[in-house]
């Protein structure tokens, strides 16, 4: 099942930004630099369908707290050190690893300077009363902001991102070391699931800066993107939150506001209830081609005949088994266990389903994403949902699908297709047997090298 048209050994030429020619002992001309292939795979580049950029660049400049116990926790969040803006932040905290926080446990911990402190899944942050006092948040009217019963801010921050960025009026952070991660990689496309206002500027003000090289979708309510070829308005990303889960009539209301604006909706479903209400309210909104769930964590035969019924796509995560399966195993339902990221399940239903990172909270390494589709081990071992394992072509066929049609037809290498490349120091079926990001010998994006100018002849 090869996504290209040809195996053989051939040489490809790139001119204007697309594949200009192919065949066998081209010759040089003088202007052209020479990219020594050595019989690997150039295949088109890879895709991931599902990225938080800025959170992405805000996890590098963060304290990772996510192998650490709860003392070692305490005590990192007591000794460090402020960064550039003032304040300490640590992302990965885990509420089973680490107990319950919130701003009288983080005040015994640090009450000198500002703390924050993000939830593993990116919806909460938990907040220190030095860095409530300096947002603001005892006056602040933001609905995210949970409150006592006095009143007070407890220091949790429920999907408050647009407030919080706002508050703490800061400069949005570069993305150019994540662009050149992708690169590295091999993803030469990436579709920007943050829904937060401000994701709609950010990003592409990165791209018109050349700070990403990649050709980036948004999904951005406040998407406003300028004319340039690398960018494009994707599906409007909708959150059906479940520690607060939206009405049914609502949340229609907000699918029909995006279709008249032409938009399909890319809804974030964790649970077998958020995916129930999304299906409800599409059937209230009436669908537009292009309407996909992400995640789609949870469910069983019945949501993959009822999904594929509707032509809804799904975008899903397998390094999130790997990093995160045993957690699953033990924090859900048991009868829950069977229906846990189901991908081979919705491939047989008929469901047009593509693999994504989830990046920072999954592992943006599309290679490693490719082996956990194909093993669904956790990192104890345990095999989570054996079914549904795809073999590693599968899930590439995905990440090759466009940005725009997750699970659609692939991308192929051929003339006159733009030169977004991948070229690989192995044959692919080789590099497939074990999958490594190591195998990336170059990426080449609009024609121009992203990744490996050192491999220049």
């Amino acid at each position: 099942m090869e996504p290209y048209p040809r195996t053989d050994p051939v040489d490809c030429r790139i001119r204007g930004g697309v594949v200009a020619e192919m065949g066998r002992q081209l010759r040089p001309r003088p202007d052209e630099f020479v990219v020594r292939g050595d019989r690997g795979a150039l295949l088109p580049g890879l895709a991931d369908h599902h990225v938080h950029l800025a959170a992405m660049a805000a996890q590098d400049a963060s304290l990772d707290v996510t192998a650490l116990s709860r003392d070692v926790l305490a005590s990192s969040v007591a000794q460090a050190v402020a960064g550039e803006d003032g304040w300490v932040r640590a992302v990965g905290y885990d509420d089973v690893v680490h107990g319950d926080l919130d701003r009288t446990v983080l005040d015994a911990w640090n009450r000198v300077l500002p703390v924050r402190v993000q939830h593993r899944s990116g919806a909460l942050w938990l907040v220190n009363s030095p860095g409530l006092e300096r947002l603001g948040a005892p006056a602040a009217a933001h609905h995210g902001i949970e409150r006592d019963s006095a009143g007070r801010p407890t220091g949790r921050l429920w999907r408050a991102d647009p407030w919080l960025r706002k508050a703490l009026g800061g400069r949005p952070p570069s993305l150019r070391a994540v662009g050149a991660r992708l690169a590295a990689l091999g993803v030469t496309h990436v579709a920007d699931a943050t829904p937060e206002e401000g994701a709609g500027v950010l990003v592409p003000e990165a791209v018109r800066r050349e700070e990403l090289p990649q050709h980036v979708m948004v999904m951005a309510s406040d998407a406003e993107l300028p004319p340039h070829p690398r960018l494009a308005v994707g599906p409007l990303k909708l959150v059906v939150a479940d520690h607060a889960l939206p009405d049914v009539d609502d949340l229609a209301g907000r699918m029909r506001w995006a279709h008249r604006d032409g938009r399909p909706v890319a809804v974030h479903c964790a649970t077998r209830t958020a995916l129930a209400l999304t299906l409800a309210a599409l059937d209230l909104a009436g669908g537009l081609d292009g309407d996909r769930v992400e995640h789609c964590a949870v469910s069983d035969a019945g949501a993959a005949e009822e999904l594929a019924s509707r032509q809804i796509r799904v975008v899903t995560q397998p390094t999130l088994i790997a990093l995160r399966g045993d957690d699953y195993w033990g924090r859900v339902d048991p009868e829950d266990r069977p229906d846990l990221w189901r991908y081979a399940g919705l491939l047989r239903a008929g469901v047009r389903v593509a693999v994504s990172s989830d990046a920072p909270y999954g592992d943006p390494d599309p290679w490693a994403c490719m082996r956990a589709a194909s093993e669904r081990l956790t990192l104890s071992g345990r095999v989570l949902g054996a079914n549904e394992r795809v073999p590693m072509e599968v899930a590439l066929r995905g990440m090759l699908s466009p940005l725009d049609d997750p699970g659609g037809p692939v991308r192929r290498v051929a003339v006159g297709r733009p030169a977004d490349l991948v070229l690989l120091d192995r044959p692919l079926r080789e590099a497939l047997r074990a999958p490594d990001a190591s195998h990336v010998r170059a990426t080449f994006i609009e024609g121009r090298i992203a990744y490996g100018a050192r491999y220049l002849g």
